[in-house]
């Protein structure tokens, strides 16, 4: 049987944390779960060290004392789960905008020969519940754009709801990942693709949250914009 890890990055998650993790290890396809804590002033990291007393063989904790953005989160997840030899490496949002029963979907494609499956919001239309129309078109037009730019075949590249197996993550240097917002999302799936390995779309509703706040500023939408050109010009000119 597979081993696979949902990655899930945190800071002040309390109001999520717990739920998050209950129902994505109550899947009978048995995933375990790492969270990713950024010191969380709220305690966030005391919620999952209590409920490790209860999931002690699945549920695992790493703290960093930096905050320094949600790709180096997750990179410290990947390195941590392909040091433990993990066949499926998820990422996945403690707010519930991923819903964790769309895991096994993810796990699926991946398991039917993808290396890389992404949970897409714009695969079908527009899959998007709670969010102001402001919100909906610039997260819309911002996947259109990295993919004119870029020529992924993504319609969601800015997604954060992915499975990858061990393969494709091994295939790239984390190293070199230098996205730290949500630019990140653009530059794992570039890369991935660029490497000749195959990426499908698992088309998914993605739901705003409803409790905490969101993480989202001007500099990371900024980071996700205009990086996108300067990583498209490197790959042409065979630094990628």
């Amino acid at each position: 049987m597979s081993s696979k890890i949902v990655i899930i990055p945190t800071f002040n998650e309390k109001e999520n944390i717990e739920r998050i993790i209950r129902v994505s290890l109550g899947l009978p396809e048995g995933f375990d779960i790492l969270v990713v804590d950024d010191s969380s002033p709220d305690g966030t990291a005391n919620i999952v060290k209590q409920l490790m007393t209860e999931f002690s063989s699945r549920l695992f904790l790493e703290e960093r004392k930096v905050k320094d953005g949600l790709g180096r989160a997750y990179v410290h997840g990947f390195k941590w789960a392909l040091h433990r030899n993990y066949d499926y490496i998820f990422e996945m949002d403690a707010d519930f905008s991923h819903n964790p029963i769309d895991l096994p979907r993810l796990l699926k494609a991946c398991e039917d020969g993808a290396d890389m499956s992404v949970g897409s919001r714009y695969s079908q239309g527009v899959n998007v519940v709670n969010w102001p129309m402001k919100r909906v078109l610039l997260s819309y037009f911002a996947s259109k754009y990295v993919r004119f730019i870029t020529g992924i075949p993504v319609h969601d590249t800015t997604a954060g709801f992915v499975c990858y197996s061990k393969k494709a993550l091994e295939a790239l240097d984390l190293e070199q990942i230098k996205f730290k917002g949500y630019g990140f999302q653009v530059e794992m799936k570039y890369k991935v693709w660029k490497k000749g390995l195959k990426v499908v779309e698992v088309p998914i509703v993605f739901t705003d949250r409803t409790l905490g706040e969101s993480k989202i500023s001007k500099s990371i939408m900024r980071e996700a914009v205009f990086g996108i050109i300067g990583l498209r010009l490197k790959s042409m000119f065979g630094r990628l």
